[in-house]
């Protein structure tokens, strides 16, 4: 049986997500905002539930760079969850759940 590690990881180490998600519901519109210092890359959200969105290509965000969203469902908040996903320049990919 193999067992995995996980090592502490210190402060200076950590990753912070770069998003800030900019919530309209009332509208139907969202913002997903690169708060970040890098380039991200194949930037995409998949929603998990009743939501729906029209479909889009994977988009690059440049510091400060913002993807407008525009979803409808009933009660996203109860029905739907959103996920992002993005490759930092070194090519690691990164998740990031958006609840509504």
């Amino acid at each position: 049986m193999t067992r995995s590690h996980l090592s502490a990881v210190s402060a200076e180490e950590a990753y912070r997500v770069p998003w800030a998600f900019d919530r309209e519901p009332e509208a139907g519109r969202y913002a997903l905002r690169n708060l970040g210092q890098e380039v991200l890359g194949g930037v995409t959200l998949a929603l998990f539930g009743a939501g729906v969105m029209p479909v889009s290509a994977p988009a690059t965000l440049a510091p400060g760079d913002v993807l407008e969203l525009s979803i409808s469902g009933h009660d996203l908040a109860r029905d739907t969850v959103g996920v992002v996903r993005w490759f930092r320049p070194s090519g690691q990919e990164y998740l990031w759940r958006v609840s509504f």
